[in-house]
């Protein structure tokens, strides 16, 4: 292990990804203010992206509009990842975090007030939902982008295990206590929002210090003009693809998003057919979140045990194994039991491409290479239920769960095969051909 020094106050700890600055008699109080208010704005999230479709498909009785109003809730994960990435390696994130969370705060009070009042408004609702995407989309880039500020990096992997398992929690709560406020009210998970991002925004104003690594600079002033822009965006897409582990990982984890949100729909139509009920698929997809919770938990656990090769190529080969005996069950102790070991693997999977990714990037770029890989592989989720609409139209549930598990199969060997996969080096002190740059 290499000696701390003491160099003007900081302890500056050399580490595999360069020097980092850490004060502690800050660093575990500000990790903490920034963990619990990312919860509670994640916690206010989850409830309403479950209340919107929710509510407009029991207002209009249209399972169209419910669709629609998801789709603009997540569409800012494919158009703002980008242009985000750059913004957040370009301003003070705890500021941008700051008007993320009170923008959702008022968007929230908007749907509550016009929902208490008995007025459901389709165009509000979508231009409600896209916003709340635009500022979810921005508050979690930046917020991923400054935990490297305010841990050591060797308790980088345990700070991400935190940060996956605050997030799976919040998960396994926010659906069900959007559904239950939306049982007495429709406007009543809004305010649940509202009084959430308010509390993530306090929790950051008491944050001590900046929200950015000391050995990287200060952040630059806001990008003159658009061209500026794309040109720092492309700076962050050329990186991702000069690292090709990270790059072969982040389209094999696409693929197999894409793929569970085909699977969600499929279990939803299986039950519907075999006369199941609605709180069935609620109770089945939140196992999901419950073995995600404890996965994450062991994240930092698998990751001293075997290296990353492996637990990538053996997470796809079980999530495989996990998605085809879904095509022939119905009970739901069995199917909450698959999708509580589908979430199991994933809680797994996101600590250890968290770590590896956060670890690889350095600061001046971090914003931009989260949003890049962030883009690859949540950008492509929404295709997943319009097709696997059409197989089920075609071929029906049980055949659209194998096709599902087929394709996870040949994602699976086909990552095994990977070239970049097979030879896994080691993470440099600077990305290559990445230097190490004030961006003032």
């Amino acid at each position: 292990m290499v000696p701390s020094h003491r160099v003007g106050g900081p302890v500056l700890r050399m580490s595999p990804v360069g020097p980092t600055a850490v004060e502690p008699s800050r660093g575990g109080r500000d990790f903490g203010l920034l963990w619990g208010g990312a919860g509670l704005a994640v916690l206010g999230g989850r409830a309403t992206a479950f209340a919107y479709p929710l509510v407009v498909l029991w207002a209009t009785d249209s399972s169209g509009a419910a669709g629609l109003v998801g789709f603009a809730l997540l569409l800012p994960h494919l158009l703002v990842q980008l242009p985000g990435g750059a913004l957040v390696d370009r301003v003070d994130r705890r500021r941008l975090m700051t008007a993320c969370g009170l923008g959702s705060a008022l968007v929230a009070a908007g749907a509550a007030a016009a929902l208490l009042s008995g007025a459901v408004w389709l165009p509000h609702l979508l231009v409600s939902a896209f916003l709340e995407g635009v500022f979810t989309v921005l508050y979690q880039l930046a917020e991923r982008s400054a935990v490297p500020a305010l841990v050591p990096p060797d308790r980088l992997p345990v700070a991400l295990t935190r940060n996956e398992a605050r997030t799976r929690a919040a998960s396994v709560l926010g659906q069900p206590a959007g559904s239950a406020l939306a049982g007495l009210g429709a406007g009543f998970p809004f305010v649940f929002a509202l009084v959430a991002h308010l509390g993530s925004v306090v929790f950051l104003a008491r944050i001590r210090g900046p929200l950015r690594s000391p050995a990287d600079g200060a952040a630059p002033a806001a990008p003159a003009s658009p061209r500026a822009l794309a040109r720092e965006v492309g700076e962050g897409l050329a990186w991702l693809w000069g690292q090709p582990f990270l790059r072969s990982v982040m389209v094999a984890v696409a693929v197999s998003n894409v793929l569970f949100q085909g699977l969600n729909l499929a279990v939803m139509a299986a039950v519907k057919d075999a006369g199941g009920a609605v709180a069935t698929v609620g109770a089945i997809t939140a196992m999901s979140g419950v073995g995600g919770l404890v996965g994450s938990l062991c994240g930092a656990w698998w990751m001293r045990r075997y290296g990353m090769r492996a637990l990538v190529v053996g997470g796809l080969a079980a999530w495989t194994a996990l998605m085809l005996p879904v095509a022939g069950t119905r009970d739901a102790v069995a199917l909450g039991a698959l999708f509580a070991g589908s979430g199991y693997v994933g809680g797994v999977f996101n600590v250890v491409v968290g770590v590896h990714l956060t670890r690889a990037a350095p600061d001046h770029l971090r914003g931009r290479a989260n949003s890049v890989a962030m883009l690859v592989s949540s950008g492509a989720m929404a295709m997943g239920p319009p097709a696997a609409g059409f197989l089920l139209a075609a071929v029906g549930p049980a055949r659209t769960i194998l096709a599902l598990g087929a394709a996870m199969g040949v994602t699976s060997a086909a990552t095994a095969l990977s070239r970049a996969l097979r030879i896994e080096e080691p993470i440099p002190a600077r990305p290559k051909g990445v230097e190490a740059r004030s961006t003032s």
